[in-house]
């Protein structure tokens, strides 16, 4: 029987435009057969502009709603419960 690989470590690099981040208060959904594309929005009325899209398949599309699922756990244990707030564009949570 092969012994299981360890899991190497990964040495991730970030530039400083991209570690100052951006803001998003609205996400816009999409999808085709094979990705997900999620656009990062800033809204202020009576404009918004998308600052970040992200392009992915459905598999980590799956995995990423599954860690964010469990850090909004983790975060309610120690903060408490984030209250449920309506969709600031208006339009409906399922697309």
């Amino acid at each position: 029987m092969a012994d299981a690989k360890a899991p190497q470590e990964l040495n991730i690099k970030i530039s400083d435009d991209e570690l100052r981040g951006r803001y998003a208060n609205l996400v816009r959904i999409s999808h085709t057969r094979e990705e997900f594309i999620l656009d990062f929005i800033n809204m202020v009325p009576p404009q918004a502009m998308v600052n970040a899209r992200v392009i992915t398949s459905p598999g980590h599309l799956k995995r990423l709603i599954a860690a964010l699922t469990k850090n909004l756990e983790h975060y309610e244990r120690a903060f408490g419960p984030v209250p449920e707030v309506p969709d600031p564009s208006g339009e409906s949570q399922v697309n």
